[in-house]
């Protein structure tokens, strides 16, 4: 036996590879089986198909789907767009907070996959909706302090147009003005935030994001192409 024929060990806190969506699934389907049946219906565990980039249409398996209102064959969210942008960093994140399209707060983690050439194939999510946890506070008269829920870092919802609405949203809050009183500044600003979350992988985004602008759709590309050309 060589030392080739000897099968080393990987490193601590390396993910191992899988070359396509169907040998992950057969991996981890037992394990997200496993996490509800501990955790409970409030707990939703999807898996993201991303070799084809088809972000409208991304979850090849799913549990308690009910919890976001998503099935198979639903989208993918903000961090999937997100990943898009930059898919050699490290992506993987653990009990950060999110929020249903219907504003229910969640705690989530996710975990992306690698085929061995480096790129994504695939993301395993979790999702805790806390409603029940937060219903029980209330009971128990323990309020949550008004400032220690941080904003939510993922956006989930059954259509991937409700994701780009919510992303716009955002985009516009963190400007600080009525889209009436923007100014061209302004409007660059709010393209460039959806630009670096990855909105604009979404089919037809940037109409409607000219629409909640009220630009035309002529000025919304010249202005994105401004903000691609600066990066």
């Amino acid at each position: 036996m060589t030392d080739a024929d000897v099968e080393r060990p990987r490193p601590a806190g390396i993910t191992p590879t899988f070359e396509d969506i169907a040998e992950l699934y057969a991996v981890l389907h037992p394990v997200m089986r496993a996490i509800t049946g501990a955790v409970g219906p409030h707990c939703e565990v999807v898996l993201h198909d991303l070799t084809t980039r088809s972000m409208e249409s991304t979850i090849y398996a799913i549990e308690n789907g009910d919890v976001t209102g998503r099935a198979v064959g639903g989208p993918s969210t903000n961090l999937g767009l997100g990943m898009l942008q930059d898919e050699q960093a490290n992506h993987d994140a653990f009990g950060y907070h999110g929020r249903t399209s219907d504003g229910r707060d969640l705690h989530c983690s996710s975990v992306y996959y690698r085929n061995r050439a480096g790129s994504v194939i695939a993301s395993l999510c979790i999702n805790v909706d806390l409603t029940a946890v937060q219903n029980a506070q209330a009971i128990l008269a323990a309020l949550l302090p008004a400032d220690g829920q941080s904003a939510p870092q993922e956006i989930v919802g059954p259509d991937i147009h409700m994701v780009l609405e919510d992303m716009i949203d955002t985009a516009i809050r963190s400007v600080g003005k009525p889209v009436g009183l923007m100014t061209k500044a302004d409007r660059i600003k709010v393209l460039r935030i959806l630009e670096e979350h990855g909105a604009f992988h979404i089919k037809r985004a940037v109409d409607r994001v000219s629409s909640r602008l009220g630009i035309s759709k002529v000025t919304a590309y010249s202005d994105l192409e401004s903000v691609r050309s600066a990066r």
